[in-house]
């Protein structure tokens, strides 16, 4: 598939990157829920809460290496604006090298860091023993699994998204028809659901070297002396680290929520939950318009040019504006609705509508964070990224320290909106930064 670089900057070029985006993140819960499905028809609920709780967990473990995926995009994007084939070429080999490494020390490390993440765990002696049996086999993805975030990041960068939807709707469809098979055809229980998206992992693998085998032609990719040059590893190491790290607050401010949000009661936890889950749908959707942000920035900032850096900063940020405001418009009409469907306990659909208001406005506040971080992936700029992100977390710990006594719920709700805005206003005012050095 040919990338999107030679198209004017205008909107059509914005959504040919952003649509497809949006469309392979939507096979996302469709995934989960067949997961959820298939090991459902054994009608045990030990072997339901053995595959969500080894889900969680090994997706968690995967995505610390998502900053990957986050920083192969900034740097890919700024040498295809350079014009430099060369670099872009040795940035995928860079990739797949520490992708593939990465997954290794997974393997390698992995009885110490199941022995630490159960001995955390509340769950079930029965539930724990049948998530290690599926741990064990998941954690052999993971060259597979983290290697196909640094292919995803150079498709991005390039703006060939259209190759990326390709890949996540083949990975994840064979990822179903192998969880029905070995589940309900062979009977392989929760050893079964992890078989399948082990072997979905490793197809992903070799059909993502397949769509970026251009990268591959020139023989440049193993110019060992070009690929361990020392100032660009150090620029990568350096990228990836800020990343990470930002990431990880980030992560930690949502788990912060869930673990305070269980200190109040069992219905405002499971509300809780479910208003998150509407959240993180509206998160997919704008995660295209994020993403073109990262390719259209980076490819301006590669070429210095500035007047392209703020038509792509302005564009998307338009279009994740206009994303948002549907989505938020539509969980406050529907919203009701859909609390009915995700539960069946009255107390709790009474609980989460009394705290729907608060899920409608956390896309609203949250847009500009959301944009911001595409726009600064996609410069580069991670260190101000993460020094912006401490600060903002600092303030989100101010907040529920402030407003939990006095507001409860509403306390939590408010802080992580605090946070969301805190974020988007800190990245906002560094924004100048980038503008002046491509003067």
């Amino acid at each position: 598939m040919a990338d999107t670089s030679s198209l004017p900057l205008s909107n059509m070029r914005v959504l040919a990157i952003a649509l497809p985006v949006v469309l392979s993140n939507a096979t996302v819960p469709v995934l989960g829920l067949v997961d959820t499905y298939v090991i459902g028809q054994l009608g045990d609920p030990v072997a339901i809460g053995a595959v969500a709780m080894g889900a969680v967990i090994i997706t968690s473990i995967f995505w610390m290496f998502g900053f990957l995926r986050m920083g192969t995009t900034g740097l890919t994007a700024q040498a295809v604006g350079q014009g430099d084939a060369g670099e872009t070429t040795l940035l995928l080999t860079r990739a797949l090298m520490i992708g593939l490494a990465a997954g290794g020390l997974c393997i390698a490390v992995q009885w110490p860091l199941f022995y630490a993440v159960f001995a955390l765990s509340p769950a079930s002696p029965e539930v724990e023993m049948l998530a290690q049996g599926y741990l064990e086999i998941r954690v052999l993805g993971a060259p597979a699994a983290i290697a196909v975030y640094g292919i995803s990041g150079w498709l991005v960068g390039q703006g060939r998204t259209g190759a990326l939807l390709l890949l996540q709707i083949s990975v994840n469809g064979l990822n179903i028809l192998l969880d029905c098979w070995f589940v309900l055809g062979l009977s392989w229980g929760v050893s079964g659901v992890a078989l399948a998206t082990l072997a979905a992992e490793y197809f992903g693998l070799l059909f993502g070297l397949w769509l970026v085998r251009d990268g591959f032609k020139s023989g440049l990719w193993r110019n060992w002396a070009r690929v361990f040059d020392g100032v660009k590893l150090r620029r990568m190491a350096l990228v990836n680290r800020d990343i990470m790290l930002r990431s990880m607050l980030l992560t930690g401010g949502f788990v912060l929520f869930s673990f305070l949000g269980s200190s109040f009661s069992n219905e405002i936890l499971a509300a809780n939950q479910i208003l998150l889950q509407f959240l993180h749908v509206t998160a997919y959707a704008l995660d295209g318009f994020a993403l073109a942000a990262e390719t259209l920035v980076g490819q301006a900032v590669g070429a210095r040019n500035r007047l392209g850096l703020r038509r792509a900063v302005w564009l998307t940020g338009m279009w994740g504006g206009i994303s948002v405001s549907l989505s938020a418009l539509g969980f406050a009409v529907l919203g009701g609705l859909l609390i009915q469907e995700m539960t069946t306990s009255l107390a709790v659909q009474d609980v989460a509508l009394r705290y729907l208001p608060w899920m409608v406005l956390a896309p609203l506040t949250g847009v500009l964070a959301w944009m911001m971080d595409g726009v600064f992936i996609g410069a580069t700029r991670t260190r101000e990224m993460r020094d912006m992100m401490c600060i903002s977390f600092c303030g989100f710990l101010i907040s529920l320290w402030i407003t939990i006594p006095m507001w409860g719920n509403h306390g939590l709700w408010f802080s992580i909106n605090i946070l969301f805005i805190l974020r988007g206003i800190t990245l906002l005012w560094c924004y100048p930064n980038i503008e002046r050095d491509l003067s």
